[in-house]
């Protein structure tokens, strides 16, 4: 069963070139882009810087009006709703931000940052402010972090730890779509693998439908079922992330593929047979 369906979305901005109001030009940041995701499915958007991932995001969230098309979310079209209709959709909708430092508020404790959706859903939740610290205590344990880190505050918590605090309140609604904006992108690679199993795991046990958001191909391959190449705000190419890896049928895939790190070091131009006889200790170059 679908849950989401993005038909034709196309957002235009107009922009005004120079100082005194010169001659506009419209910025195409998605034209014409149409997927679907399955309930239980986690689909991820790649694409480079500029490509139109960030505008995609913010039209289905509801914080971008589109030019034209239509997002319709588990049957309803998120922007022909009332502004009350949408405000008790977003609870079902949440988010998971790329800077788990910049994403959350220094001065809030892990509670009160966790408890915060549950606090602008109350009407739709009807948690008391006791059933509320419960149910954070039991987020946090379900992304494996401690009850004991209620009252502290996110400095006092590591990269990897932040984002799970991150993960907590985007589950806090008990949300039925997470958007997952390079949520690993700004972790050690180390860290990475623990969030990304930590997902995996979340997805299982909770049957959450994923909207990953990257540019990293090979964490896409790993934690989604489907990707979607997005180039110049257009969908070049949709399918099995297996597909997708194993037979491109476009070149701006293959480019990309082409572009993604071998994971071997014997092939790397410096490490591997190729670096014999360019690259050489500094003993041989007569360092001290």
């Amino acid at each position: 069963m679908s849950i989401l369906v993005v038909e034709d979305l196309v957002k235009h901005y107009t922009v005004r070139r120079g100082w005194f109001g010169g001659a506009a030009e419209t910025v195409r940041a998605v034209d014409g882009v149409s997927f679907v995701i399955d309930s239980g499915e986690c689909l991820g958007i790649v694409g480079e810087s500029g490509s139109g991932k960030t505008t995609l995001t913010r039209a289905i969230l509801g914080l971008e009006r589109p030019t034209a098309g239509r997002i319709v979310f588990e049957g309803e079209d998120i922007h022909a709703l009332s502004p009350k209709a949408l405000r008790a959709q977003r609870a079902r909708i949440q988010m998971v931000f790329q800077d788990p430092h910049a994403s959350l508020n220094p001065r809030m404790s892990v509670r009160d940052i966790v408890a915060e959706p549950m606090e602008v859903h109350r009407d739709v939740l009807g948690l008391s402010g006791r059933q509320m610290t419960d149910r954070v205590a039991e987020l946090l344990e379900l992304v494996r972090m401690e009850r004991g880190h209620l009252t502290r505050y996110p400095h006092e918590f590591s990269g990897g730890q932040r984002q799970r605090i991150g993960i907590a309140r985007a589950l806090a609604c008990n949300p039925r779509l997470v958007v997952l904006d390079e949520p690993t992108s700004a972790l050690d690679v180390s860290v990475q693998a623990q969030v990304l199993a930590l997902l995996i795991g979340l997805q299982d046990q909770l049957g959450l439908t994923f909207l990953f958001i990257s540019h990293d191909l090979a964490v896409v391959r790993y934690i989604c079922h489907r990707a979607a190449l997005i180039y110049r705000g257009k969908l070049v190419e949709d399918g099995p992330v297996d597909q997708i890896f194993d037979a491109p049928r476009t070149d701006y895939a293959k480019t990309l593929l082409a572009a993604m790190p071998d994971p071997d070091p014997g092939k790397s131009p410096f490490w591997g047979p190729a670096a014999q006889g360019k690259i050489q200790p500094d003993s041989e170059k007569g360092a001290p």
